[in-house]
């Protein structure tokens, strides 16, 4: 069985196509990096990290909105009847909303910051971040307390989701007492 060689000219060909065509494909992907680079503008990223800040907050105040109780319908209907009956226009004046900072909770040891948070994860479950900006501490107290509260039990770690969020155990519900401390932020 004869087995025809091709040219050595043609294999060199093929070899020096297949480097220049590695070369070309290292300098796209320098000239691409950099460009990347001169792209990323720095007040973009804190711009982003402003609206996301933003976002937490108006889902944490949406979250208490659903946890508050509203008015029996008894007590709406009693204040819309007189309005309908008089048939007069009604003017809704609109008040300008207030951007006022919660304030930060008092100095508690343990056990008070311990049973709020409890209090706080009774109806819901609540990341790490929610409940930092409803207690108002730093992230770093919010993890150690997490972690704590973790480790001794009294909370369960959703580890299935990112970020964690974090869900009263029975001996969590022991320790806030029969009292039923849940809290609305």
């Amino acid at each position: 069985m004869l087995v025809e060689v091709p040219d050595p000219q043609i294999i060199a060909g093929v070899i020096v196509a297949f480097f220049v065509g590695i070369f070309g494909m290292l300098i796209y992907n320098k000239i691409k990096s950099l460009t990347n680079q001169k792209g990323t503008d720095p007040s973009h990223i804190s711009r982003m990290e402003y609206y996301e800040r933003q976002l937490i907050d108006m889902k944490i105040r949406m979250d208490a909105l659903d946890l508050e109780e509203s008015l029996p319908t008894e007590a709406v209907l009693e204040k819309i009847e007189p309005i309908i009956e008089k048939k007069e226009p009604v003017v809704i004046k609109k008040e300008p909303e207030k951007q006022d900072q919660k304030p930060r909770m008092p100095n508690m040891d343990f056990n008070g910051v311990a049973e709020h948070v409890l209090g706080l994860i009774t109806l819901k479950e609540m990341t790490s971040r929610d409940i930092q900006i409803t207690i108002g501490r730093s992230r770093e107290h919010t993890s150690r307390l997490m972690k704590r509260l973790f480790e001794e039990g009294l909370v369960e770690r959703n580890t299935k989701m990112k970020p964690f969020t974090y869900k009263i155990t029975e001996k969590g519900k022991g320790k806030l007492g029969s009292s039923e401390q849940t809290i609305t932020a």
